[in-house]
């Protein structure tokens, strides 16, 4: 099983930046990863992918130095497995509101004695070349375990869900957060805002890593000087949709500016 370069990244205090990718497509993610990010969050809960594609991307992320998480559709012990043996080196759970859900998804992520995880030797334990137990011992020091804070029921009940052990990292909802607390899409708003650095104030104090979703220059800037060290700066389809419109509305300017010369 690969090394969680993530993992050891934050673990030596260095910095980390990543993408949600939402494009089923595995060279998207081979262009990420030559392009210099540290991680991908395939999207399976907003974008519609299937568990062949999931494979194939993770590999492909593999092939370009990513580590790859995936964001599971529900926190559920089958999604959760599906992610795992198809080899990413982490899962990304949403919508965690309670105690009990957090130990649910740690329960189906980790192994025996940390969990339950159903035994498997397909591809991240390379068919059984190495031994198994070897791999299972390995799969629980290097799989992440990543909740998203997206409710306000989950903000309530932060310090009991991070006090359930094998959490391995946190990252802000502001978009539904904003919709739970009656402002949908204001991600930028003062109210929402106040609750995400909630979040990051309790993650930090649990001693657990926050991942930030920086949505102006500004918000960077700040969670930089706070202290953040990972951030998932964008989203595949933005990033392409915002290159392509700005690339066509140049050449628009440009030909206007020439004819009337």
């Amino acid at each position: 099983m690969f090394i969680n370069h993530v993992k050891q990244l934050l673990k030596d205090g260095k910095q980390v930046f990543g993408l949600f990718c939402s494009i089923p497509n595995p060279l998207i993610v081979e262009m990420i990863g030559y392009a210099g990010y540290d991680f991908i969050i395939i999207d399976t809960e907003h974008a519609s992918i299937n568990p062949e594609t999931v494979e194939n991307m993770i590999r492909a992320a593999e092939a370009a130095g990513l580590t790859p998480f995936v964001r599971v559709s529900e926190n559920s012990e089958g999604a959760i497995l599906r992610a795992l043996d198809a080899g990413a080196k982490g899962v990304v759970v949403p919508h965690i509101r309670t105690k009990e859900e957090a130990e649910r998804a740690v329960r189906s992520s980790r192994y025996f004695p940390l969990g339950m995880r159903s035994l498997n030797g397909g591809r991240p334990a390379r068919f059984g070349k190495e031994s198994l137990t070897t791999y299972i011992q390995q799969a629980n020091k290097e799989v992440m375990v990543i909740f998203m804070i997206e409710d306000e029921e989950g903000l309530k009940n932060l310090p009991d869900i991070l006090s359930v052990p094998g959490v391995d990292m946190v990252l802000e909802g502001a978009a539904d957060l904003s919709q739970s607390l009656g402002m949908p899409w204001q991600t930028r708003s003062s109210i929402v805002k106040k609750e995400i650095e909630k979040i990051f104030h309790i993650s930090i104090e649990k001693q657990i890593p926050f991942c930030a979703i920086p949505r102006a220059h500004e918000d960077f800037v700040q969670w930089l000087n706070l202290g953040v060290q990972a951030f998932v700066v964008g989203d595949d389809r933005g990033i392409f949709f915002r290159t392509l419109r700005e690339n066509l509305e140049f050449k628009k300017e440009y030909r206007k500016g020439s004819q009337s010369e």
